[in-house]
């Protein structure tokens, strides 16, 4: 059952909104909205849509700043690294986020308070919600202390390497060509679809990846693909 206390997810959070209609209506899952047929209310999703924005804007503006001998394309993956469903759902999982949440029986029933998506997307929406309420040095300000340990990991670890990039200078190297990537299955419905994608060399299958998007799907095929190479492939 969700939590209706949004005073205690507001202390977690450590943000007080003056507009406090705003962080209920970041916790409105669509399928919610079903349980309530005829009445006036609208699901988080215009205000995930301003957070995804925001997000990338003030992780953009974070790593420009504090990183100025990196070129851009390190600066895009490491961004990547942070913003990616993980990363957002275990920031929405440190905040207990999902005990909040509003979501129809079938959606609680199915585990949709553990879901990393609609995890991730509920913290965007809270993202837009505190943008609107409070400004973007708030949200400057949240950002930085939830995801700051999980940059230097990244940067320490070099967890920021394009894979594709990598692959693709392996087998020019190696074929003196460029891996081809290939859609071999969507599931799940329009607004939760899975990817599965192929990396292919010389039109042999080398090796496959799962992702949200198909951008994510291919990431993974490439580092698979790496994985089974080896460092001498």
């Amino acid at each position: 059952m969700a939590n209706n206390n949004i005073d205690s997810l507001q202390k977690i959070i450590g943000v007080r909104f003056k507009d406090q209609s705003l962080l209920q209506k970041a916790l409105v899952h669509r399928s919610f909205l079903n349980e309530l047929p005829g009445k006036k209310l609208s699901s988080n999703e215009r205000l995930e849509f301003l957070g995804d924005a925001v997000l990338s804007y003030v992780i953009s503006k974070w790593l420009y700043q504090d990183y100025p001998d990196y070129p851009e394309g390190h600066l895009t993956n490491i961004r990547s690294n942070l913003v990616k469903t993980e990363s957002l759902a275990e920031i929405a999982q440190n905040l207990k986020i999902g005990d909040y949440l509003l979501l129809s029986k079938g959606e609680e029933k199915s585990g949709g308070r553990n879901n990393h998506s609609l995890l991730a997307n509920t913290f965007e929406a809270i993202i837009g919600a505190i943008t609107l309420d409070q400004g973007i040095d708030v949200v400057d300000r949240l950002i930085r202390a939830r995801l700051l340990a999980r940059l230097r990991k990244t940067i320490k670890s070099g967890e920021f390497k394009e894979y594709k990039s990598v692959l693709q200078e392996k087998l020019q190297a190696k074929i003196k060509q460029s891996p081809v990537y290939k859609t071999v299955k969507e599931e799940g419905p329009d607004h939760a679809k899975t990817f599965t994608i192929g990396a292919y060399a010389q039109g042999k299958l080398i090796a496959t990846g799962t992702g949200k998007n198909k951008k994510g799907a291919e990431e993974a095929a490439a580092k698979n693909a790496l994985e089974k190479i080896g460092p001498k492939g």
